[in-house]
């Protein structure tokens, strides 16, 4: 979060407050929640439970009018606007390589942190249109996938 304020301060805007969600339950109480601070944007960080609410999640921000960014490919599938993180296919396939160097007897201690290298960013344009909004063709033509 910290890191999200200082870039947000940085561009001269503000980060209303953390909503913590906690269960499914607590999702159209924390859309009003936002509604109230009159947020202009959501973004959000994954987690299982938003994960298996992803679609869910992402009407609440459509009918919200509020674009969403969010942490995943599969976010944006299901109607986020946007999203920008790692290739989750290559960290599995990277974790793969772990299993088997210990399998065939390395130790896990001595295994190397390996960082992401593969980073993707996913934009959904049926949600855009839904939003009203429209996608700069130079931010398009940087993008990895195009949901439409």
């Amino acid at each position: 979060m910290r890191e999200i304020e200082t870039a947000a301060r940085a561009f001269g805007m503000r980060i209303g407050p953390r909503v913590d969600v906690g269960n499914p339950e607590n999702l159209e109480g924390a859309f009003a929640t936002i509604m109230k601070e009159r947020a202009a944007a959501v973004f959000v960080v994954g987690g299982t439970m938003l994960y298996a609410n992803r679609t869910r999640l992402a009407d609440l921000a459509v009918n919200s009018r509020l674009p969403m960014m969010c942490s995943a490919e599969p976010f944006v599938v299901a109607g986020c606007l946007m999203g920008y993180s790692t290739n989750l296919a290559d960290v599995f396939r990277r974790a793969a390589t772990y299993v088997d160097k210990i399998l065939k007897g390395a130790k896990p201690a001595d295994l190397p942190i390996e960082q992401p290298t593969k980073f993707e960013l996913v934009i959904n344009l049926k949600t855009a249109k839904a939003l009203g909004l429209t996608i700069p063709p130079s931010l398009l033509a940087r993008t990895d996938q195009i949901i439409e």
